[in-house]
């Protein structure tokens, strides 16, 4: 029997990478860090290594607050996006603003996103402990509250395993380093192929 030549066979296309976008602070841009040892060339590799086929865009920008974020949101995402990571709020607590008004921008823009019905993954943050136990129970609850009102992925801490832990930072005792990157990113990767699932199932063959 002879073999069918490729002509003759039926060519099924690779479907097309999704795409997503990582807007964030200093610690998705990939502060004080090699090109290849910041939270998205981690986290693509983590995703490659899981076997998906996803890009993941680098939209961190170092100093970002939530109101920038959300300034720079509609420039940030492409047409082609399929899935947003958002990252934001850490440069908020930091300045001491107000959590209504951090409240106030992630709510703009989880609305903006999920009105153009791309899959969300919302990663909390923590105030840092000086600003007292008041504010940082306020600041803190902005995260699971805002992932309750819109049904999206929710990752508690963005820092889970890094934050306060002196080997898993640099000098400056606030920016992971590159061990600290991969703990973060080990963590985070089953929320992240969750979202790059949810993308492609929402994605018209």
């Amino acid at each position: 029997m002879g073999l069918i030549s490729p002509a003759g066979a039926e060519e099924t296309a690779a479907p097309e990478p999704i795409k997503v976008v990582a807007l964030g602070t200093s610690l998705t841009a990939g502060y004080g860090l090699e090109q290849t040892q910041g939270f998205v060339p981690q986290l693509q590799k983590a995703l490659e290594d899981q076997g998906l086929n996803a890009i993941v865009e680098n939209a961190g920008v170092s100093g970002d607050t939530s109101a920038g974020g959300l300034a720079r949101l509609d420039w940030s995402l492409n047409e082609d996006v399929d899935a947003v990571i958002v990252e934001l709020g850490s440069n908020d607590a930091l300045r001491g603003f107000e959590p209504q008004q951090t409240r106030e921008n992630l709510t703009a823009i989880l609305e903006a996103l999920t009105a153009r019905g791309l899959p969300v993954l919302l990663t909390g943050m923590l105030a840092p402990p000086n600003l007292g136990e008041e504010y940082g129970e306020e600041f803190a609850s902005i995260y699971p509250d805002l992932a309750a009102q819109y049904g999206v992925l929710f990752y508690p801490f963005f820092l889970e395993g890094v934050a306060a832990e002196a080997s898993l930072n640099q000098a400056d005792g606030i920016h992971p380093n590159a061990e600290g990157v991969q703990v973060i990113v080990e963590a985070i990767t089953p929320y992240a192929v969750q979202l790059v699932e949810h993308a492609r199932n929402d994605t018209p063959s």
